[in-house]
């Protein structure tokens, strides 16, 4: 098991690619921490690892509040001892041309994507720079290197985080802790499915468009990414040894961004 009594902080973990990203890691023997602000499902989450074998609490965090975020990370490292993996997950994604886009939505769509991982990194490090040794995670995006319409603050933010992470890299060599940039292409989760009536709408072309020409088009295949391929980066990273990938960014498209 790679990562085999490994305690591991996942934010956004009650659904999609964060529930799959903890169901990998609770495979190969980590101690997984499903972090949430949707404490039913993290609750859900959690007791289908135990139920498959595997070592899991549900802790309810909203990313944005700092007490929230500093009181969870404890408590997991009051339960098993120490903190090993961030994998900074938690996002949400709204779409608007910039001259429609309410400032309100812009400024919550940065705090949960920025803020969040800033506030979890800082409450992680605490423990991990005490043991001389961890991974910093974070879900970018292929639009952590690129650019489409109407994501302004979500663009923003994945470029964000590359910077922070490289940032990370740096802080935290001399503490043993590496950081990296998980990229993913377009993975058919809820959030893409919401997305693509609404960017059929808003661009004024079909739904099926929006799918084959605006999220695949550029992919060697014309598939989704699936969030098993992602999954699977992110135990490669969690377990990869010593520092010689740090301060990276992996995408995972189906070759839609080969950077």
């Amino acid at each position: 098991m790679k990562l085999k009594e490994k305690v591991a902080v996942i934010t956004g973990a009650s659904s999609g690619i964060g529930k799959m990203i903890a169901d990998y890691y609770a495979r190969e023997g980590a101690k997984v921490a499903i972090c949430d602000i949707n404490m039913e499902g993290a609750e859900k989450a959690a007791e289908h690892l135990r139920q498959s074998g595997g070592q899991a609490m549900a802790v309810e965090m909203d990313v944005t509040n700092e007490q929230a975020v500093n009181k969870g990370i404890d408590k997991v490292a009051e339960q098993w001892g120490s903190i090993d993996i961030l994998m900074s997950n938690a996002g949400v994604q709204i779409v608007h041309p910039i001259e429609e886009f309410p400032f309100e939505q812009w400024k919550k769509m940065l705090a949960i994507h920025l803020d969040g991982a800033f506030l979890t990194t800082k409450a992680c490090v605490k423990h991990m720079y005490k043991q001389k040794s961890g991974v910093l995670l974070y879900m970018g995006s292929v639009h952590s290197h690129l650019a489409s319409p109407l994501k302004a603050p979500y663009v923003t933010a994945k470029h964000g985080l590359m910077g922070f992470s490289r940032v990370m890299s740096k802080e935290g060599a001399k503490h043993g802790v590496r950081s990296n940039v998980i990229c993913p292409g377009f993975v058919k989760t809820p959030l893409v499915e919401k997305q693509i009536p609404e960017q059929a709408k808003t661009l004024g072309i079909s739904e099926e468009e929006v799918v084959k020409k605006v999220m695949l088009g550029d992919t060697v295949d014309g598939q989704f990414t699936t969030m098993e391929d992602v999954a699977n980066v992110a135990v490669f990273l969690a377990g990869f040894d010593g520092n010689a990938l740090t301060g990276q960014s992996i995408t995972v498209s189906h070759g839609w961004s080969m950077n």
